[in-house]
């Protein structure tokens, strides 16, 4: 999150208020059973969470103030020196193991990162998250000594490719093919709206290996970018989350040796359905960022600007605006870590998956109530807030994205309704 120009006190309230950790109980070392943490897994105590939280701000601040921020936007760039600051920060291998260089914190750590650099946060999940934590629980040991440590610190840029241009809410329909060959697999097809895949040098590709058997021949190939065929066809350019560079990605006769197969053969979909769950978990916390981002930047301004000799705060209609903003952000805040809490709490029990219905529901209350925030923000500043040289219009572009990505807002509710269908279905 950035703060710009504002008073420390408003500052510090927002931080104090808007930071509070769930608790969580520390818990005695033992190996994980979960297969969602890594071996040796401990949830963090609140000192450890309060303690990543203040050193992220403090990186925040010093390596992606407002004008890189800006910066980003207006250049549709990532800056790419970013990747190596987060590898020597740690913040790249926040969920994967200790033997590979991670910090293995789990996924309240995670969304605290991803909350708290939200301004550039998008590509930042999509290597950490969809790439590494994606190797972390289904590569094999082998795998993860080839490509881990280099993607956690920051030397290479990772990607996930799902998406296609006629597979995008259906993604199971995707058409991109895995054909058996000597050696390995040749991938054929096309992915659309891929994060980092401009810049990714080790990608998560998800094919069907006999398209006749549908969702049922589903896998997942770990690919080297450097691969003869593989190609970046265009960076998109984006209405916002701009400094998250974003392609089309194509594959003619790509060779994929065997050793880079990631899971079992036609089981893929259940990977990515569960790759889905807590995708949509840690990138809940983007849209906290973008929330406190707009407080921070319209508290200041409502106490200061003067409107009929009166600062425009001590109007009701003004404070009704900031108090649902504030509202929505602390609400959203509480449903995002205590879905991640529950995650770590978990990791003892034997299999467990994540919640589906909770990860849905953050990322669809808080996308949805980001987007509003943003526009909240934009109408109490009035004609400041409208033009760029202040960065309401970019929260706003943002947020939106978040109701976009990872499933739209719509097939959230879906997923949840689903959900109640199947559980009331298995209690008959």
């Amino acid at each position: 999150m950035f703060a710009p120009h504002i008073a420390p006190s408003i500052t510090n309230t927002i931080r104090q208020a808007g930071r509070t950790t769930p608790r969580v109980f520390h818990i005695p070392f033992q190996r994980a059973a979960s297969t969602k943490h890594p071996r040796g897994f401990v949830p963090p105590t609140i000192d450890d969470l309060t303690e990543l939280r203040e050193r992220v701000q403090e990186f925040t601040r010093r390596e992606i103030p407002e004008e890189v921020a800006a910066r980003t936007d207006r250049e549709n760039g990532f800056p790419s020196d970013m990747w190596r600051k987060f590898g020597e920060a740690g913040f790249l291998g926040i969920t994967a193991d200790e033997d590979y260089g991670g910090l293995a914190m789990g996924y309240q750590a995670h969304c605290i990162v991803m909350e708290e650099i939200s301004s550039i946060g998008l590509s930042y999940a999509a290597h950490s998250q969809l790439c590494i934590n994606q190797l972390s629980l289904n590569g094999n040991d082998d795998q993860k000594e080839r490509f881990l440590p280099r993607l956690i610190s920051g030397q290479k840029v990772g990607a996930l490719a799902m998406s296609e241009h006629s597979a995008g809410s259906d993604v199971v329909s995707m058409k991109t093919t895995a054909k058996a060959v000597k050696g390995g697999w040749v991938l054929n097809g096309s992915k659309m709206w891929i994060t980092n895949g401009p810049d990714a040098d080790c990608i998560v590709v998800y094919a069907k290996t006999e398209p006749d058997k549908g969702s049922k021949s589903i896998t997942a190939f770990i690919l080297d970018s450097t691969a003869q065929g593989f190609s970046c066809a265009r960076k998109l350019e984006k209405l916002g989350m701009r400094g998250s560079n974003t392609g089309e990605l194509v594959f003619e006769d790509v060779f994929v040796p065997q050793e880079n197969l990631l899971g079992q053969v036609n089981h893929g979909v259940r990977v990515l359905m569960e790759g889905l769950d807590i995708e949509r978990l840690v990138l809940s916390a983007g849209p906290l960022g973008l929330m406190s981002s707009a407080l921070a930047l319209v508290l200041p301004y409502t106490h200061t600007r003067t409107q009929f000799s009166t600062p425009i705060a001590h109007n009701q209609l003004i404070q009704a605006k900031l108090a649902d903003m504030y509202t929505k952000y602390r609400v959203s805040s509480a449903y995002t870590y205590s879905v991640a809490a529950a995650l770590d709490s978990a990791h003892s029990t034997p299999n467990n998956t994540p919640n589906t219905k909770d990860c849905a529901g953050a990322i669809l209350y808080a996308a949805e109530r980001a987007t509003e925030c943003a526009l909240d923000a934009i109408q109490l500043m009035g004609g400041t807030g409208y033009v760029n040289e202040l960065p309401a219009g970019r929260l706003l572009r943002d947020a939106k994205l978040y109701e976009i990505g990872a499933g739209t807002s719509e097939i959230r509710r879906i997923v949840i309704g689903r959900a109640f269908n199947k559980e009331y279905d298995e209690r008959r």
